[in-house]
């Protein structure tokens, strides 16, 4: 497998220009673009998360995935033509124009830290897998084994970055979606299911509850709607890594369609995912397997898949959800440092105006230095417990909603905020937003959930606004 990500690095780095690693040279066709991203933006963490999830959480994440494709139609039809006709590389750049240099800094700051923890995090889960189904057995170290991960990642992109990436995505999204298709029919066949009668056990389950309607829950039909929307627009639109992949397409309207089909793919194939969860939670309730509860809740639900996939579907199930897991996190974490290295060098070494050589050398040490970051967050997180994919999408809240409050004053206002006060307000927003979230919880058993994005943005906004007022505004 990895020999094949190569074999497409090589043929992909021939002919490169200096910006090939950065903008792809704009020649990249948009289905192939779309179909690629699937794989990068499911990664490993929606590949065990969404399935282990169910238990606890129904089916109610299926409203935040409808949140997202309303989300998309906003990064479409706004955010894409702004992108492209400002001729972006770093999309931060859009904040300089609007505000000033420290909005600009902030903004591209706040993407690197978001990124940073979003790519340590999927990798995380993807390792701990890898260390249980592969390395374990040879007395590997599991920091080792994120070394190794890293370093293979490393030595297919660092050539010519997005554009070998754009189609290895093709390549792993493929072997992502094979692995689920072969998980599907093993636990039908191992149940003795037909295709009918797989739909309706699954529509009969107890765990089939798409809508969530109670109030104080971080799982209520609004909140999750609303978050969607926002997690989406911050996640995807704000995001270099997937804007960037968006950015190679030839013109803006291919980059329009490459968006759309996109968001509608993922949204039937994360449908799937949870579909699948189902089916595994019966084929262990079928099998007696007994899985680890803590006060009437499941923990550790990541781990369902991989054992069921790894211990009771066979050896070619098991190979397949290997290279499953593998591919995905490939995807997200190459694309994730791909985008890192491009914001930090465009951002804040201004390397457009380097000459070529030097260009090389910027971007191999800034590629060198976020995979090291990559790994140090990694060993933080190495004995966390729970489903990943809530830890992410909680800590992007806090580190997005600021980005998200930035943008959105630029584009829907010609406000002139006061740019030397944005980097204060954007740490105390989201600071501000945790506590608040704690006073609900404790006092009134109220949780913000996904919304923590919403109330945060909301306070950025405020912030500034009234930082207006208060001070001169010196712009």
């Amino acid at each position: 497998y990895f020999i094949m990500l190569l074999a497409i690095s090589y043929f992909t780095s021939r002919g490169n220009s200096d910006d090939s690693f950065y903008t792809g040279d704009r020649k990249s066709p948009w289905p192939l673009v779309a179909y690629g991203m699937v794989g990068a933006a499911l990664s490993g963490v929606t590949f065990v998360s969404i399935p282990g999830m169910v238990s606890n959480n129904y089916f109610y994440y299926f409203q935040f995935v409808i949140g997202n494709v309303i989300g998309y139609v906003f990064i479409v039809y706004v955010l894409i033509p702004i992108y492209y006709k400002l001729e972006l590389v770093s999309i931060y750049t859009y904040l300089s124009s609007r505000f000033g240099e420290k909005s600009y800094k902030t903004g591209s700051l706040f993407f690197l830290i978001s990124q940073s923890f979003g790519a340590a995090l999927r990798l995380l889960l993807a390792a701990k897998i890898l260390q249980y189904a592969l390395f374990d057995s040879y007395n590997i170290p599991f920091p080792v084994t994120v070394i190794i991960m890293l370093l293979l990642v490393w030595i297919y992109t660092n050539k010519s970055g997005i554009k070998t990436i754009v189609w290895t995505d093709t390549l792993q999204t493929t072997f992502l979606i094979l692995a689920a298709i072969v998980a599907i029919i093993a636990v039908k066949n191992s149940l003795e299911l037909s295709f009918t009668d797989t739909v309706s056990s699954i529509k009969n389950h107890q765990y089939f509850k798409v809508f969530n309607w109670d109030i104080n829950s971080g799982s209520n039909f609004f909140k999750q709607i609303i978050s969607g929307i926002l997690i989406a627009v911050a996640m995807m639109g704000l995001d270099q890594n997937i804007m960037q992949k968006t950015l190679t397409c030839k013109n803006k309207k291919d980059a329009q369609k490459n968006a759309l089909v996109f968001s509608i793919i993922l949204a039937i194939t994360q449908f799937l995912f949870l579909g699948l969860g189902i089916m595994l939670y019966m084929y262990a309730e079928q099998n007696g397997i007994t899985l680890e509860t803590e006060n009437g809740v499941f923990i550790n639900t990541d781990k369902l898949f991989p054992m069921l996939s790894l211990e009771h579907f066979g050896l070619f199930a098991s190979v397949t959800f290997i290279l499953g897991i593998t591919a995905a996190s490939f995807s997200s974490v190459d694309s994730a440092l791909t985008a890192l290295t491009t914001s930090f060098t465009y951002d804040f070494l201004d390397v457009e105006h380097k000459s070529g050589k030097e260009k090389t050398t910027i971007k191999n040490r800034v590629l060198f230095g976020f995979s090291v970051i990559v790994f140090l967050i990694i060993m933080a997180f190495a004995n966390s417990k729970g489903d990943v994919i809530s830890t992410i999408f909680k800590v992007a809240g806090y580190t997005y909603g600021p980005l998200l409050g930035l943008f959105i004053l630029g584009i829907f206002t010609k406000i002139n905020i006061l740019d030397k006060v944005v980097p204060f307000i954007c740490v105390i927003a989201p600071v501000a937003t945790y506590y608040l979230n704690y006073f609900l919880l404790v006092k009134f058993n109220f949780d913000l959930g996904f919304m923590n994005i919403f109330v945060n943005a909301t306070l950025t906004i405020l912030l500034l606004l009234l930082t207006n007022k208060i001070l001169p505004n010196e712009k």
